[in-house]
């Protein structure tokens, strides 16, 4: 057999079996490898080159180190999910360098950084100014996590005292032109419903490359054809406006009537839809 021939089928091999091994160890992302995690990698993937090569002396000898270092990495993260003192040795402890607003000097020397990587670290959270952070600690990943001063965070209805109501998840109806019915039913829509809303848009099925649906029912598209100007939805502002005019015909009933009752009636409903439409606005038009 040819030279090239054997590495090629020892390449191709050792490529399946290395990818079995990593599923074995656990999928990581990349970001978030500690030092074990990349030495464990770099070990691996530079037996599973030498075997390939037929740089080992013999090939049973580079498995069974292929198979080491799956097993011991394998079984050491068992052991960090049970054993906390475990998960500190292998993965590293987290390191507090910003205290109440004070950076620590001699945690980033213990940390090995600089305070320009400090600074650095908190650019990539999007903050300018080391004197707005209450709180930093840097991971066993190297990333910094970053608290802001509550001065300094953005406001949310929790600051303000609102209830905030639960959205769920948009759905995903059509992918590559193809209608996916389970989304459709999960929404508590159908075809029919879809079809319409695609006609209204002037846009046909074959060209949607995407279309999602949110917890209002509002239908969002990305076509094939990008010079293609989709309206955006106007579920929202149609509501709204519909509510308006609701409130303001009760009024005109309640001012056009000579009964009593029915006067009483109509400026009652008209009040109720303004502390509706009061409610309501701020979600409506957000």
């Amino acid at each position: 057999m040819p030279e090239w021939l054997n590495v090629l089928m020892r390449s191709a091999g050792l490529f399946v079996l290395t990818l079995l091994l990593a599923r074995l160890i656990g999928i990581r992302q990349t970001s978030r490898l500690t030092f074990f995690d990349l030495v464990t990698s770099i070990v691996i993937g530079v037996t599973a080159a030498a075997i390939s090569l037929n740089l080992v002396v013999s090939p049973a000898n580079g498995l069974i180190a292929l198979a080491v270092w799956t097993a011991f990495p394998a079984l050491i993260y068992l052991l960090a999910i049970k054993y906390k003192a475990v998960r500190d040795i292998v993965q590293g402890k987290e390191t507090v360098l910003i205290n109440h607003g004070k950076v620590l000097e001699d945690k980033l020397m213990k940390a090995r950084l600089t305070s320009e990587d400090l600074l650095s670290q908190l650019r990539k959270k999007n903050v300018f100014n080391f004197a707005d952070v209450e709180f930093a600690v840097l991971e066993p990943t190297g990333e910094v996590s970053a608290l802001l001063k509550k001065n300094r965070q953005a406001v949310t209805p929790r600051t303000l005292g609102l209830d905030a109501g639960q959205e769920s998840v948009p759905q995903t109806v059509m992918l590559d032109g193809i209608i996916m019915d389970e989304p459709l039913t999960a929404m508590g829509l159908n075809r029919k419903w879809l079809h319409t809303e695609l006609e209204k848009v002037g846009v046909a099925p074959e060209n949607v490359f995407i279309a999602q649906v949110d917890s209002l029912g509002q239908l969002y598209l990305d076509l094939f054809d990008d010079s293609i100007q989709v309206p955006k939805p106007k579920t929202k502002e149609l509501v709204c406006a519909t509510l308006k005019k609701c409130q303001a015909d009760c009024e005109l009933y309640a001012l056009g009537t000579k009964r009593a009752d029915v006067k009483k009636m109509y400026a009652n409903s008209s009040v109720k839809l303004l502390e509706v439409i009061q409610d309501l606005e701020p979600l409506l038009k957000k």
